[in-house]
């Protein structure tokens, strides 16, 4: 059977003009809108580079049927926001799609080896050449950044015309060209080569120009510009060093997604026909209070909505916050989000108890489960419907966007917007537990404490490296039971992926690791075919499982790297996995919620270590 075309986006550069009137410039994936290329990304389209527009100006495009509205109650309350906005169509009926800006401005011709603004260079209106050779031309290879995510054009300039001592002369009218080559000796920046036609200075290369303070050196800070907002919107001069980066750095731009299982009673997935009146709901108790309050909002008609189902929802709000200390954070907000997965995910659901519109049903297994208590597994559930909607908050440019706090994170719209971007996905998956009591003994081990001690602290040392003020870096989520978990999700995952037919990359995790909490969910992370035909489900019958678990674990106690992997002291970015690599238990970044760190396969089979050492046949 032939496949069906794959739908495609087609961004269009430009802002202001009628749709119509802009011109396409290539095409990407729906899905990448709040991966790779979301707003304030750069994108390299065949020989040319973009920046996509911000929200601001998206609202003239995310429209109607191209860019339909979704709803996740849960989630939109804690992200400040009414609803999300799914990515334009990007089919060949789409009349609009992505709005871009060019980005950077700088370019160079290869033939005159001129370095100039791309208007400078007179190009044909819609091509991307230089008036006089009218060969393609180059867009600047550097950016500059700072950690507050501004993003800016490199100072070639400055960087030719400084002084002996390398502080940068003031920009005046020397009179003369900047031009950019290559000697072609090497592949290094010092055989990149900019110079002056003016004769004041000597052509220099662009060797050391991405040392930590190379451009602080020549006294240049941020001054706050955000091209994704049009050339007017910068904010008063940040002040923050600036970093030099490459175009295609994926330093560049770092989203910060958010996502959230629609779980009973918020899971209808439909608009909210009360969604401008529970703030005021919210300020009363009891349940006459709420009856006299919504027979004066509908005066004339009924509430949409039965009270009984309004009194639960806001039960279940209030319970969310009742464990803050003070006024609700976001970040506890989220974390009580996962708590009321967990709890939903142990306690289940029947589909036979719900209509066909329900989007969540989780059910426990028929089979004898205590085949899985030798394993200290417990209390798995088939999750034969779920939907998962991921939305976009926010960016960060050089830091990573689960090491930063709020004031890092660079907002998508110059304005406050009552919507974000988002996706939705829809699938199936199998979620298990671990056994408490075995789990508590298991992590009390003085061997396995160290040993996650290790991996906590160098991961600490680099948010801490990250942060402005390292005494307010995010803490380190890395504790026994999370290594564990986090480990075991990702054996599941290339097991199923071998012996289920799954594409690892298909498949996802969605860890519940806390005091409290000792679960994982891997699921279905995509919506194509291989999304929800039951061959995940099937999965998780206590026997199948048992079978599975076993075979995982015992296929993660040889690795083709060791003795190296198992042996290693110091693995992953800065010492933040221990006995984990490529070749053992490393998954495609789409299918890791921790960007592959965090991860030691000695916690599964290694020697006195393992929580599964002692129950392997062999």
């Amino acid at each position: 059977m032939t496949p069906p075309p794959a739908r495609r986006r087609r961004p269009a550069a430009g802002g202001g003009t009628p749709a119509h009137n802009l011109p396409r410039r290539g095409a990407v994936r729906r899905t990448q809108a709040i991966t790779t290329y979301g707003v304030g990304s750069l994108i390299a389209v065949d020989q040319e580079s973009f920046i996509v527009s911000g929200l601001d100006e998206a609202e003239q495009s995310w429209h109607g049927d191209e860019s339909p509205r979704i709803y996740e109650r849960r989630l939109a309350r804690v992200l400040g926001v009414d609803y999300f906005r799914l990515p334009p169509a990007s089919d060949d009926a789409s009349k609009d799609g992505l709005r871009v800006r060019r980005f950077p401005l700088m370019h160079s011709c290869p033939e005159c080896t001129d370095l100039q603004r791309h208007g400078d260079f007179n190009p044909p209106v819609g091509r991307s050449i230089c008036g006089t050779c009218e060969v393609d031309l180059v867009p600047s290879r550097f950016v500059v950044a700072c950690e507050s995510g501004h993003l800016g054009e490199f100072p070639y300039w400055q960087w030719v015309h400084r002084s002996k001592d390398r502080r940068a002369t003031p920009i005046g009218q020397c009179g003369g060209r900047l031009q950019l080559r290559s000697s072609g000796r090497t592949a290094s920046l010092r055989s990149i080569l900019v110079s002056c036609t003016c004769g004041q200075a000597p052509e220099v290369s662009m060797e050391g120009s991405f040392r930590r303070n190379a451009l602080k050196d020549l006294g240049l800070k941020c001054r706050g510009t955000r091209p994704w907002l049009g050339t007017s919107a910068s904010d008063k001069e940040c002040g923050l060093p600036l970093r030099t980066l490459q175009r295609g750095s994926s330093s560049v731009w770092q989203p910060v997604l958010k996502s959230a299982l629609s779980i009973p009673p918020w899971s209808s997935g439909r608009a909210d026909p009360l969604a401008e009146h529970w703030d005021a709901l919210r300020q009363y108790d009891s349940r006459e209070h709420v009856e006299i309050y919504l027979k004066g909002a509908f005066k004339g008609g009924e509430c949409p909505v039965p009270l009984d189902e309004v009194m639960t929802l806001l039960a279940a709000e209030r319970e969310e916050d009742s464990n803050a200390e003070a006024a609700p954070t976001f970040d506890h907000r989220y974390r009580a989000l996962r708590n009321k997965e967990y709890e939903r995910l142990r306690s289940g659901n029947d589909e036979i108890e719900h209509s066909r519109d329900e989007q969540f049903v989780c059910e426990t297994p028929l089979g004898d489960q205590s085949v899985l208590d030798p394993l200290g597994v417990t209390g798995p559930m088939l999750v034969k419907k779920l939907r998962e909607v991921r939305a976009l908050k926010a960016f960060t440019r050089l830091i990573d966007a689960e090491s930063t706090t709020d004031s890092k994170e660079m907002p998508l719209s110059e304005r406050p917007l009552r919507w974000l971007p988002a996706m939705e996905v829809r699938g199936e998956g199998v979620f298990l537990r671990l056994d408490e009591n075995r789990l508590d003994t298991w992590e009390k081990a003085t061997a396995v404490a160290a040993r996650v001690d290790r991996m906590r602290t160098a991961h600490q040392r680099v948010l801490e490296q990250r942060a402005d003020d390292p005494s307010r870096a995010v803490t380190s989520p890395a504790t026994p039971r999370m290594v564990l978990l986090h480990t075991l999700a990702h054996v599941l995952i290339n097991e199923w992926s071998l012996e289920a037919g799954y594409p690892a990359a298909s498949l996802r995790e969605r860890l519940y690791a806390a005091d409290d909490m000792a679960g994982v969910l891997i699921y279905t992370a995509t919506s194509d075919s291989a999304g929800s035909l039951g061959g995940l489900v099937a999965q998780g019958e206590p026997e199948l499982l048992d079978r599975t678990i076993r075979s995982a674990v015992r296929r993660a106690e040889w690795c083709s790297s060791d003795p190296l992997c198992m042996e290693t002291i110091v693995s992953g970015t800065d010492g933040t996995n221990l006995a984990a690599c490529h070749a053992c238990v490393m998954l495609p970044e789409t299918s890791c919620e921790h960007n592959n760190l965090l991860l030691d396969r000695a916690l599964l089979v290694g020697g006195a270590l393992g929580y599964f050492a002692n129950v392997l046949d062999y």
